[in-house]
């Protein structure tokens, strides 16, 4: 059974795509490369010990994406082929309603003509806005984006869902999630920024591997207990179990559409992450603390009884695996040849 994974290769995708194959799909990637690199392909064929299906294409080819999805005929989709940096977005909000709006459009338009009947999509906890209440239900109402990516991640449900709407027999699951982090244990594949990292783990093994000089923490005045912001953290691999199993509902169960939140349920502050990493990996991180960031929140965390209610979905690695984890993959970056 082929699944159609758009954005295969990031570090969600590719956890995913190790997941899909665990559980007797065939994944077939479709990547850029615009946030990963050709060696996770690798290294995911190093992990299920065979060829994955590739191809090297933009989300946007139109043309070239029709072409494959006649080839290979895939019964689902899962669809991560969006960029997600809350910053970069303020800065350059064009090429996020191009790539997480415009070519979304473009790809529902291709489920229509090859009547693809299972969607779940990629969402984030960013469509809750600075929430009212926390722990943050899936029947919250959602709060005004703080950011560009937020909204576009907003419009993608809002399209998808009067989408599916008129379409029968057909399932779409939205997988609200909240931070990954962590690495596969294996160490093969990883997050992977290209440039300098946007998101807090990747930017600590950076720096206590000596590629960044220090972590600048945004903002130490939070009402929050130690003043910096908190985040619901949840290990990849974990977040990529939810993909799947939310895959095998929408194939059995069809004409519904579902939301779910994915996090571990509760929050860490960023010094307790990096406290957290210096103690599990015995490395100290030279940081310091900056002004508050443009577009972040300062306390989020997740309700999950839902997913753990109706897809008996429970998260299986904490804060500590998640750390020593990233730290594994990083360390393995170093016999690497990559763009960074």
């Amino acid at each position: 059974m082929k699944i159609l994974l758009t954005g295969g290769a990031g570090f969600i995708g590719s956890h995913t795509a190790v997941e899909l194959v665990n559980n007797g799909y065939s994944p077939i990637i479709l990547d850029d490369f615009r946030n990963s690199n050709a060696l996770i392909i690798k290294n995911i064929e190093k992990i299920i010990g065979k060829k994955v299906g590739f191809y090297s294409v933009d989300i946007g080819n139109k043309i070239k994406l029709r072409e494959i999805i006649k080839k290979e005929n895939p019964i689902g989709i899962i669809h991560f082929a969006a960029d997600k940096s809350v910053n970069e977005s303020v800065l350059n909000p064009l090429k996020y309603y191009k790539n997480n709006i415009s070519n979304l459009v473009s790809l529902l338009e291709l489920v229509s003509e090859f009547n693809i009947n299972s969607f779940v999509f990629s969402s984030s906890c960013t469509v809750y806005g600075n929430p009212i209440k926390i722990p943050v239900k899936e029947t919250n109402e959602t709060q005004p984006a703080f950011s560009p990516y937020g909204y576009t991640k907003k419009v993608g449900e809002r399209i998808l869902t009067d989408f599916y709407a008129t379409r029968e027999k057909s399932s779409l699951t939205l997988l609200r999630y909240f931070n990954p982090i962590g690495a596969h244990p294996s160490g093969l594949i990883g997050e992977l920024p290209i440039g300098v990292p946007s998101n807090l783990l990747p930017f600590i093994t950076q720096t206590a591997i000596g590629k960044r000089k220090k972590l600048t923490i945004y903002g130490n005045d939070y009402e929050t207990p130690d003043g910096t912001c908190i985040r619901d953290y949840i290990h990849v691999v974990d977040l990529a179990n939810a993909h799947v199993l939310s895959l095998k509902f929408s194939l059995e169960k069809k004409n519904y559409i579902k939301t779910y939140n994915v996090g571990m349920g509760k929050g860490s502050s960023v010094l307790e992450v990096i406290n957290s990493f210096e103690n599990v990996n015995k490395v100290a991180i030279n940081y310091d603390f900056g002004a508050r960031r443009i577009g972040d929140i300062p306390k989020i965390f997740a309700d999950i009884d839902l997913i753990k209610d109706e897809m008996n979905w429970f998260p299986k690695f904490n804060l500590e695996n998640s750390v020593e984890h990233a730290w594994n993959w990083e360390k393995k970056l170093m016999d690497f040849k990559y763009i960074s």
